[in-house]
């Protein structure tokens, strides 16, 4: 409030400079006081009467400047007949240097004070008038300090109502704060609080709306860790048994085949753990930092890891993709995309099956979008799954194939996270599956696109 009134105070001051400066240069109140002494000199003829209205005048106006304080210095007054002879000077050192030529207003310097002039003439006399000339300071002086009492007064009459307004407006916020602070830590319910004002209604709506967004997250992640648990739970009873097995094992081709099957075990418990972190690290809101890579080389790389794997059950990897693809990503999250849908493809697949990986770049304006598709001939999944396979730790009921249920969903939250999405659809030839991955990105122009087949 007292901002308020401060502001209100200097935009008042700079309105009244202004009117003021606009009133001095009309020179309407120094030229009026000026014509009207002229005209009551009209009608005196006597030099000594002529002389004592100029000094009464010079007397009064002065004594009234001074009681006012309002203007600076004296006003001086010179009076001549029309040969030129001084009858009355109030100041003659001072007004000896005056242009008498001068028939209209004008400025001058008399000791290094700059005084307004004003030149008035009658049939028998010449009238000098020299007022000093007000600066800025001055007018903005005295303006401040005349407004000011002005705003003091009025200063409790506007803020006594003012903090009674806001008090009463205040009230709503101070109960939905004291129901707040009397929830437990653990308490994600909504506030459904009444709100009468509608400028408060935003706020408890934004409010209940977070709270739902957290429950569900609590709830989301609940549910994550006791899905690991159990999902984890399997290949460690598993790798107990083994162990066990292993230690009453009484001939070589025992131990050999417990072995086998405790590798096994221990390979999904480290795949799985891995696949859990990788989606705690996607989950995390701490996201990498892009960088620029050549996209077409990175899927390649990744490809190449997997042709071992493919090759030993004479599956067809295919990859299309330009030589040279710039682009600037989330590197990690782009890898997680790349490897689990080539592995999910891989690990679904029969023997002897095609499994075709398509990249591409697509402009559109100063945007540019990167499109990523793994298709395959497999079995593919029926059209009421198609939603359902994002699902963390969903598989389906038919299925007899090995895994975690992590690796699309893994793909799923690795796309939002950078902005894209992920879709799937049938695969090759209206067979098998395909899942289809869409990335806005800047990238550099691709160069041509070539086949590659291993």
């Amino acid at each position: 409030m007292l901002l308020a009134f401060v502001l209100v105070w200097a935009v008042l001051l700079g309105y009244i400079y202004v009117e003021a400066k606009q009133t001095i240069a009309n020179n309407s109140g120094f030229q009026k006081f000026g014509h009207a002494l002229t005209l009551a000199l009209t009608d005196v003829n006597d030099r000594a009467q002529a002389a004592s209205v100029v000094a009464a005048t010079a007397v009064w106006v002065n004594i009234r400047r001074r009681e006012t304080g309002v203007l600076p210095g004296h006003i001086l007054f010179e009076l001549l007949d029309r040969d030129g002879q001084r009858i009355y000077a109030s100041a003659a050192l001072a007004l000896q240097t005056l242009d008498h030529r001068q028939t209209q207003l004008a400025e001058q310097v008399l000791h290094g004070e700059t005084y307004r002039v004003y030149q008035g003439e009658t049939p028998q006399w010449k009238l000098r008038i020299a007022e000093p000339k007000r600066s800025d300071a001055d007018i903005l002086a005295y303006n401040g300090r005349f407004i000011l009492p002005y705003l003091l007064l009025a200063l409790p009459f506007v803020v006594l109502p003012v903090s009674l307004s806001v008090r009463h407006g205040l009230r709503p916020l101070k109960e939905l704060t004291a129901r707040i602070s009397l929830r437990s830590a653990s308490d994600l319910d909504p506030v459904n609080f009444e709100a009468r004002h509608r400028e408060l209604k935003p706020l408890v709506h934004a409010l209940d709306a977070m709270l739902i967004q957290l429950r569900q997250k609590v709830e989301r992640e609940r549910a994550f860790v006791h899905d690991a648990a159990h999902e984890i739970r399997t290949p460690m009873a598993v790798i107990a048994a083994q162990a066990h097995a292993l230690s009453r094992a009484t001939n070589s081709e025992d131990r050999e085949r417990v072995q086998v099957h405790l590798e096994q075990a221990i390979a999904r418990a480290s795949h799985l753990t891995q696949q859990l972190l990788e989606l705690a690290s996607l989950d995390d809101a701490q996201r990498a930092a892009p960088k620029q890579v050549d996209v077409s080389q990175l899927v390649r790389q990744i490809i190449a890891q997997a042709a071992p794997q493919a090759m030993a059950r004479g599956i067809d990897l295919a990859l299309d993709a330009p030589d040279r693809l710039t682009a600037l990503l989330d590197v990690p999250a782009f890898q997680s995309i790349v490897e689990n849908l080539l592995n999910n493809a891989l690990r679904y697949v029969q023997n002897g099956a095609q499994v075709a990986v398509t990249l591409r770049g697509s402009d559109n304006g100063d945007v540019s979008s990167l499109m990523l598709s793994v298709e395959d001939d497999g079995p593919g999944i029926p059209a009421a799954d198609r939603q359902l396979v994002f699902e963390r730790f969903y598989r389906a009921a038919d299925t007899e194939t090995p895994g975690s249920g992590l690796g699309l969903a893994i793909v799923k939250q690795a796309a939002i996270r950078m902005g894209g999405s992920v879709a799937v659809s049938s695969g090759l030839k209206h067979r098998g599956a395909g899942f289809h991955v869409s990335l806005p990105l800047a990238r550099q122009p691709p160069h041509a696109s070539s086949q590659e087949t291993m």
